[in-house]
């Protein structure tokens, strides 16, 4: 219908409500003048030529809906997890292609969690980070980088893997090391990372002060115990990675403390490992969050959130479960499968029993703290 027409209609219509002519003649107008309008925003904007894909005028539109272009996500993560991200990270691609015909690469950092920590802080622009403790991911929080709340995005407070601690030994166990207090024995040695620069390595000290303290002794006789443990200890490394090929590659110690999950993956990949898991431990959990600063300033956030969440179902759960992490996942952690391969804990210990990550980080970790003294005993005697 023309223009003419519409006005002709829009007349008639205004005379048979008995509008005066001076009203429909300044009806008439506004009409004209809206149609105009219409018409050159219309073609200001590409007419009837947009597609149903594009956002612009569809205030609901999906950001990454209208995006054909590839997206690259950064995850950093703390090392013992690149083998669980290796085999998730494919499934999570393919799934996003077929849901959004969008391809999604991923650009990744593994290394110890306190060292990733730092990194992201310093300028390393994460869009995820999966860290060792939740004390990591606070401190990319108090930089401003990730907004406050995070945990409370994603299921299970933020903690999407967990594992428990693992004594390694040589083959057949020779000095029959079978709990925590066989590491402070004389002529033992072991293996462990430094927990300035490792989030594992937090988690072994705490164990270690841990089982102490669910055995009986009050906080003199814990500090002592520990203090002897550690100065059982050749070489503090970097991380667990390296604290593990320090032990098996290099031959270094009679035992090791490790993640479970490390252990299982050490013996996928062919080793022959002999270990055991105290029945007093700590429940070692790591979290994950989106980089809020970062996604917003990569315009990922859509992918991101995406790929977090993924993590907690229990496709992703399976992928850590077959290298050593104990799911998260309530459906997953039901089924025989992981019930067979994972043993009980009698006395598992949380960081929560410290207090939580900011009251262990002061009284154990900080400069000066328990563990700065421990060193510094050691390196007098």
């Amino acid at each position: 219908m023309s223009l003419w027409q519409e006005t002709q209609k829009l007349l008639q219509f205004a005379r048979r409500k008995g509008m005066k002519f001076s009203s429909v003649k300044s009806f008439v107008s506004l009409f004209l003048v809206g149609t105009v309008l219409s018409f050159a925003i219309a073609a200001c904007s590409g007419g009837n030529n947009s597609s149903a894909g594009d956002s612009v005028g569809i205030p609901n539109a999906s950001p990454v809906a209208a995006k054909s272009q590839d997206v690259q996500l950064t995850l950093v993560s703390f090392a013992v997890t690149k083998a669980a991200h290796e085999a998730i990270i494919p499934k999570f691609v393919e799934q996003w292609k077929k849901e959004h015909n969008q391809n999604v690469t991923f650009k990744t950092s593994y290394g110890g969690s306190g060292s990733q920590t730092r990194a992201v802080i310093d300028g390393l622009e994460a869009d995820v980070v999966h860290l060792a403790l939740a004390l990591d991911t606070e401190k990319i929080q108090k930089a401003g980088l990730i907004d406050p709340g995070w945990e409370k995005e994603v299921p299970n407070n933020g903690i999407v893997s967990k594992s428990v601690i693992a004594l390694v030994t040589r083959e057949g166990n020779p000095k029959g090391i079978k709990t925590w207090s066989d590491l402070a024995k004389d002529g033992v040695k072991f293996i462990t990372a430094d927990p300035k620069t490792s989030g594992v390595a937090r988690w072994n000290f705490l164990a270690l002060w841990n089982s102490a303290i669910k055995t009986g002794a009050d906080e003199k006789k814990a500090a002592e115990f520990v203090a002897k443990a550690y100065g059982n200890v050749p070489i503090l490394t970097k991380d667990a990675r390296e604290a593990t090929d320090a032990f098996f590659k290099q031959k270094q110690g009679d035992a090791l403390i490790n993640y479970e999950n490390e252990v299982i993956l050490a013996q996928q990949k062919g080793e022959k490992v002999s270990y055991v898991i105290p029945d007093v431990n700590i429940s070692v959990d790591n979290p994950i969050a989106v980089v809020d600063k970062n996604v917003d300033k990569h315009q990922s956030r859509e992918i991101a959130e995406a790929f977090v969440k993924y993590l907690y179902t229990p496709e992703a759960q399976q992928e850590f479960t077959k290298v050593g992490f104990r799911p998260v996942n309530e459906t997953v952690a039901q089924t025989k499968e992981v019930k067979d391969k994972y043993l009980k804990v009698k006395t598992l210990g949380t960081v929560q029993d410290f207090g939580g990550w900011d009251a262990a980080q002061q009284k154990f970790f900080d400069d000066g703290a328990i563990f700065d003294q421990i060193q510094a005993k050691k390196v007098k005697g």
